[in-house]
């Protein structure tokens, strides 16, 4: 009973997010599969590391998708996205921990700027 009471909050809580809010959430867990994809290599545990990945890869591919390509930064982070795709099919397929630190550090790069940029936008309304 109250696992349901906390997904109908969930859900509600989600419903009531900004854009904004929506795409810091998305980064957040791009991040966190990515720390969790590094750890994973770290302990050798490859079976979490695709895992992780994968869903670092379904998660991007989703930002890729909502891209709104009437703008010019949607084509330069349309491009950006292409790259993490393919570095982390890499990482997946070499198991090469170098090339999952530098995505897991652009996309956390990434992540703050969107974090700024929204609080800017919310300290001008």
């Amino acid at each position: 009973m109250e696992s349901k009471g906390f997904h109908q909050y969930k859900e509600q809580s989600i419903n009531t997010m900004t854009q904004g809010e929506l795409l810091l959430l998305l980064y957040d867990e791009l991040v966190k599969h990515l720390t969790r994809a590094d750890l994973a290599l770290d302990k050798e545990n490859y079976e979490l590391l695709e895992a992780s990945v994968e869903h670092s890869l379904d998660i991007i591919h989703y930002l890729e998708d909502t891209l709104d390509m009437q703008y010019e930064i949607s084509a330069n982070l349309s491009r950006l996205y292409e790259y993490f795709c393919y570095e982390l099919s890499r990482v997946k397929l070499g198991r090469n921990k170098t090339e999952l630190t530098r995505v897991k550090g652009m996309v956390s790069e990434l992540r703050d700027s969107f974090r700024t940029a929204q609080k800017d936008n919310d300290s001008g309304k």
